[in-house]
């Protein structure tokens, strides 16, 4: 049974979220229903952990409301659509949605589906009692500004290139395009075309990867961003 997370449905068809609702509650979460914009800001305002969000809600646009959503809140993400054309996921993925299930769908995908993004944002918060975040053998420690290396040798980063670190690590398995990046760099002046995050997720290589011609860790999402891969965090 599942510590009664908050699940948002949000979808214009009724039948569609009452469905999930069922289901959903069967299994131990609490669900609440949306149907366009105003309802989802309530539900936000209220809190959840998880939101699904239909791209087709009749007169709203779901990537709108996405991408509405992304400037004020890390929520996870949930797109489950008729759409099923790739510019439409790869545009949901790339405004930072955090999966994507195309119509019909089975609901126990959805369900698994759900449970991974859970997971991977319980991951992606400081866990330890010292607030450090660990991934594949490094420690990052975001009160001190420190990144240790799994040999235990402390890796230099200047102020930039932790910020870019903290925002990955704090944001793992998701798909974060170079807008997203400057909105969670809070602080930061960066002019329009500025390609400062291409030169510094460069630098970072340099400093974390084993091989930067592959990278394992900082992975380049062609046409849609970055996203940090690490294979263990905690």
């Amino acid at each position: 049974m599942q510590q009664r997370h908050h699940i948002l449905v949000v979808d214009d068809e009724p039948q569609i979220r009452r469905m999930l609702r069922r289901f959903l509650e069967d299994e131990g979460y609490k669900v609440s229903e949306a149907s366009g914009e105003r309802e989802v800001e309530a539900a936000l305002d209220r809190g959840i952990d998880l939101m699904t969000l239909d791209l087709n809600l009749g007169s709203a646009d779901g990537l709108a409301i996405a991408r509405r959503v992304r400037q004020n809140s890390d929520v996870p993400i949930v797109m489950i659509t008729g759409k099923g054309d790739m510019i439409d996921r790869i545009v949901g993925l790339e405004i930072g949605a955090d999966d994507y299930i195309p119509k019909p769908f089975h609901l126990r995908e959805v369900l698994a589906r759900i449970r991974t993004v859970l997971r991977r944002s319980a991951a992606a918060r400081p866990a330890t009692a010292s607030g450090t975040i660990g991934f594949d053998d490094f420690v990052l420690d975001p009160a001190r500004r420190t990144l240790r290396a799994p040999d235990g040798t402390d890796i230099v980063l200047t102020t930039g290139e932790f910020d870019l670190l903290l925002v990955f690590a704090r944001h793992p398995h998701q798909v974060l395009d170079r807008d997203r990046i400057m909105d969670l760099l809070k602080g930061q002046d960066w002019a329009p075309n500025d390609r400062s995050i291409d030169n510094q997720v460069a630098r970072l290589r340099k400093l974390i990867e084993t091989d930067t011609a592959r990278p394992r860790l900082i992975k380049t999402i062609r046409g849609a961003g970055y996203s940090f891969t690490p294979e263990r965090l905690g």
